[in-house]
């Protein structure tokens, strides 16, 4: 089967489009706004609970002493890719929605993507235990870095950063991970074993995230604030972040003179953002009404990330195998 064939297959790609459709068709507003959220809430301290679970704390350790790759890794997601974000958010508020424009900020302040950025360093016949160690770290830190700095960067003025979101991220994404650290001797065989159902956990909670997220943003009404002409210029521009931060990554790693394999392991850790983050985050820190059309560059950026890494993992595999 061709690469992007399988990519177009990749059931998380379902879970989003069905998820945004759902919230097209059926928004939870009123009544069921809260019931939702709270549902959704409960998943997302499940999800980290996971997290914490099947992250060995072995590799955490392994990779804080690897400095001279997850150092320059953590540089470039949080530093540069975050710069690059509110470059295009400056450029995209000439043309976009105030709030939809703040999601390219939103996009540069966030973590890799945990899960495809492994399948697709081993696909490309890269470094696979940097790229499980370095991304797992990335996202780590994600919880406790992109909320502060996409404040500091300039949306300090849309997010709520204060006491009770911080309170928010501790109890749900931070609590349950530590929980699940300390449960791993116990649980970590286990997970193992059902790691292909638990697969189906990240993309339910994140399509709930989404469902909720756009379901407020249908309500203020997304639909007539976004043009044809808006709509294209946002895939425009997120293809043109989505080249940035691919080429970006492998020049990156070519000028720190990484090994071919950990190249490969950099580009994908280092390009790929994580929805699984991204969406339960814009939960907590955005207003219901909001939420929706700040992740509206993430999901689109996930989505075609998802394409071009299976075409691209591809061509690095022919190129190691010769």
């Amino acid at each position: 089967m061709h690469p992007l064939a399988k990519a177009l297959r990749d059931p998380m790609i379902a879970v989003l489009l069905l998820a945004t459709l759902l919230a097209i068709v059926l928004p939870a507003t009123g009544d069921a706004r809260e019931p939702i959220r709270a549902v959704s809430n409960a998943a997302i301290f499940v999800l980290f609970l996971v997290n914490g679970m099947r992250i060995a704390r072995g590799d955490i350790a392994r990779g804080l002493t690897n400095w001279r790759f997850f150092l320059p890794l953590g540089l470039w997601v949080f530093g540069i890719m975050a710069l690059a974000g509110l470059g295009f958010s400056k450029l995209a508020d000439n043309i976009l929605p105030p709030l939809i424009a703040l999601g390219f900020l939103y996009l540069g302040t966030l973590p890799s993507t945990i899960q495809s950025a492994t399948s697709y360093t081993t696909i490309a016949g890269g470094n696979v235990a940097l790229s499980v160690i370095g991304a797992a770290l990335i996202n780590i830190a994600g919880v406790f870095i992109t909320a502060p700095l996409f404040g500091v960067l300039g949306g300090g003025d849309i997010a709520s950063t204060g006491p009770d979101v911080i309170i928010r991220i501790a109890l749900l994404l931070v609590l349950p991970f530590v929980i699940g650290q300390a449960l791993q001797g116990w649980t970590f065989e286990w997970i193992a074993a059902h790691r292909a159902r638990i697969v189906w956990l990240d993309r339910i909670v994140i399509g709930l995230a989404v469902y909720v997220a756009f379901s407020g943003a249908v309500e203020q009404g997304i639909g007539r604030d976004l043009s044809i002409v808006s709509g294209a210029w946002l895939v425009v521009l997120t293809l043109a972040f989505l080249l940035v931060a691919n080429v970006g990554a492998w020049v990156a790693s070519g000028a720190l003179s990484l090994p071919y394999p950990d190249r490969i392991a950099f580009l994908f850790a280092g390009s790929q953002k994580s929805v699984a983050i991204g969406a339960p985050l814009a939960a907590l820190l955005f207003p219901a009404q909001q939420a929706g059309y700040v992740i509206a560059p993430l999901l689109l950026y996930h989505l075609v990330q998802l394409m071009i890494a299976a075409p691209m993992a591809g061509f690095f595999a022919e190129q190691t195998a010769d």
